[in-house]
């Protein structure tokens, strides 16, 4: 704990900025980086709490204070707070940075109870692609979206500058990825059923089963960890997780941008795996393709024509996302299950290959798109302004 010494000492420091402003304004460096750590603090609080989240719900019954919705509703509070200072001071955000941040907040505190209610009416929700999950997750892309807008605009060139935004954007990459973690635990989990085994508790199966109207076998056991369409996953990863890859490249400006932002998000993932699975919890496929589709929207970004870019980096980067995916299921598949003495255990979700043309025409259209933004407006980092607030007056 802070010492009362301590904590006096940044009260004193702290309260001077807590004046009235209007977003935008000029905003110390000191402060700046307490806001946007702070925003690390919050996102890191909030991404623990995901992590366990998934896993915790293909193994026990639902229960609103569950240890990892308890994680994620304290980060929740700390980004809630920063809502709160970027819109009552203005420091730290311009005006287009604070409405992502407070509408994003806004939609994630409406969903919140909304995903209550709906639990309470229907019970166990079956599938993480919900409209009141969805919510949770638009919530959370506005907000993080504000947040890489005010720290791009503001932070001042360097180390620190870029090594920030690709934390931000592994965050970002992480929240749109999320609900696709149904299909990773979903297909271990099916799997395991296969091979005689269950990771889930009987009151969680049995629940899930009453709720399909069926008795606990393999068609209520898909039912319960493969809800959705074989495309949606690919499909989705590509068009969305890719976009935000392309993205990330295009705002941090450096050479294996967009592979570091995946491996960073794909690191945490292979990290918490042994620390999820062997205290007992339901493993996940890894989406390691993240990292190769990820180096491929990299090596694209050496064609300096933009468009003429987008087109050769959609094909080679939706094509090494679906060949990774591929090469997942035939070798990754059998390593574990020679790991887990369990034959047959698939290492990626099931794979739609037909339907990679339609996630590459959605990926040209998203990767066109940023290119003609972040070109048309060649948004550069503005830097901090200098200090304007007073040192605490003396007497």
């Amino acid at each position: 704990m802070k010492s009362p010494a301590t904590l006096k000492k940044a009260a004193a420091w702290a309260l001077p900025y807590w004046t009235r402003g209007e977003a935008g304004r000029d905003t110390p460096p000191d402060l700046f980086r307490v806001l946007y750590f702070g925003w690390l603090v919050a996102l890191t609080l909030k991404l623990l709490g995901s992590a366990w989240d998934v896993s915790w719900h293909f193994k026990w019954l639902r229960d609103d204070l569950a240890p990892p919705h308890l994680l994620n509703s304290a980060g929740t509070a700390v980004a809630v707070a920063l809502t709160l200072i970027h819109g009552y001071t203005g420091y730290g955000v311009d005006k287009k940075a604070l409405k992502l941040i407070q509408w994003g907040t806004g939609v994630f505190l409406v969903a919140v109870p909304l995903d209550l209610i709906n639990h309470r009416v229907n019970g166990l929700d079956i599938t993480s692609w919900s409209p009141s999950h969805i919510m949770l997750y638009v919530g959370t892309f506005f907000m993080i979206a504000g947040v890489i807008r005010g720290w791009f605009m503001g932070a001042p060139p360097g180390r620190e500058r870029t090594v920030v935004l690709g934390a931000f954007f592994a965050f970002f990459l992480e929240n749109v990825h999320f609900p696709e973690q149904h299909q990773e635990y979903g297909v271990l989990s099916l799997g395991a059923w296969d091979n005689k085994a269950t990771y889930a508790e009987p009151i969680l199966l049995q629940f899930a089963a009453d709720q399909m109207n069926r008795p606990i076998d393999r068609e209520m056991m898909a039912g319960f960890t493969l809800p959705v369409p074989d495309y949606l996953y690919p499909v989705y990863a590509v068009v969305v997780g890719l976009s935000v890859l392309v993205l990330a490249r295009r705002l941090i400006g450096r050479s294996g941008a967009a592979t570091l932002v995946a491996a960073g998000y794909v690191g945490f993932r292979t990290v918490i795996w042994p620390l999820l699975t062997f205290t007992g919890f339901p493993p996940s496929a890894l989406p390691f393709f993240l990292v190769v589709a990820g180096l491929l929207v990299d090596v694209a970004f050496l064609v300096r024509m933009p468009y003429v870019r987008a087109v050769l980096g959609t094909v080679v980067a939706t094509a090494a996302a679906y060949g990774a995916l591929v090469v997942q299921n035939a070798v990754m598949g059998p390593v574990y299950g020679a790991l887990k003495g369990q034959e047959g255990l698939l290492g990626a979700p099931p794979l739609a290959t037909s339907s990679a043309v339609w996630a590459g025409i959605g990926l040209l259209v998203a990767w066109l798109a940023i290119e003609a933004l972040t070109g048309r407006r060649r948004a550069q980092p503005v830097g901090t302004p200098a200090p304007v607030v007073a040192a605490p007056a003396t007497t």
